[in-house]
């Protein structure tokens, strides 16, 4: 069993959090390092980024492997859509050399990170994320997801495309949408790590 939170829930949480016990920009450091931690990257890497602070966390992500000597690049799929801490993370990149792109042949990579979507997301995925999800899916890399597989619902585990991951890291709780719907189909593996997010709210347990 795992406790798990709804998005709604992980979001006043996030919010609480940020304005008693921890600022926003080391929230955001500690799930970019705790992605780069849970995952062996094998270079060259492909850091694929959408908008606000899913995007962030995998800006983070980069810099450590830039750190480590790995081999990556990001790719933006939406240019200046930045959160305010994204954009801060972003820049540290743009100042390290890290190679940024708007599109790519995902085929080179051997590790694909997804960092499109976040638990928020609802709806229909549209362009370019779609063909960027296509992309992923048919590159034959290792994938990891950061926090929850783009294209699936945080709520209900529900997507009309989504990426296939080999390793999921949620982030401060597990959601709902990691259990239900379509997420045993969408991950091969998946574990939670604990930020420091302050949980405020009703929690479930989900098998």
């Amino acid at each position: 069993m795992a406790i798990c939170v709804s998005t709604e829930v992980m979001r006043n949480s996030d919010r609480w959090t940020i304005e008693h016990l921890v600022p926003s920009k080391v929230l955001m450091e500690r799930a970019g390092r705790a992605i780069f931690e849970q995952a062996e990257w094998k270079g060259p890497v492909g850091v694929i980024c959408g908008k606000g602070n899913n995007a962030g966390d995998g800006f983070v992500v980069a810099s450590l492997l830039k750190e480590k000597g790995i081999e990556c690049e990001i790719v933006l799929l939406y240019e200046d859509s930045f959160s305010e801490d994204g954009k801060f993370f972003f820049d540290k990149c743009v100042e390290k050399g890290i190679p940024v792109v708007t599109d790519s042949d995902y085929g080179k990579y051997k590790t694909i990170l997804d960092c499109i979507f976040g638990t928020g997301f609802k709806g229909e995925v549209k362009e370019p994320a779609r063909t960027a999800i296509r992309k992923i899916n048919n590159s034959g890399a290792y994938v990891v997801s950061a926090d929850i597989n783009s294209g699936l619902n945080g709520d209900t585990g529900l997507g009309d495309l989504y990426v296939i991951s080999d390793l999921t890291v949620s982030i401060g709780t597990y959601k709902y949408g990691h259990f239900l719907g379509n997420a045993d189909k969408a991950m091969k593996d998946k574990i939670n790590c604990d930020i420091g997010i302050k949980i405020i709210g009703e929690t479930k347990d989900l098998p």
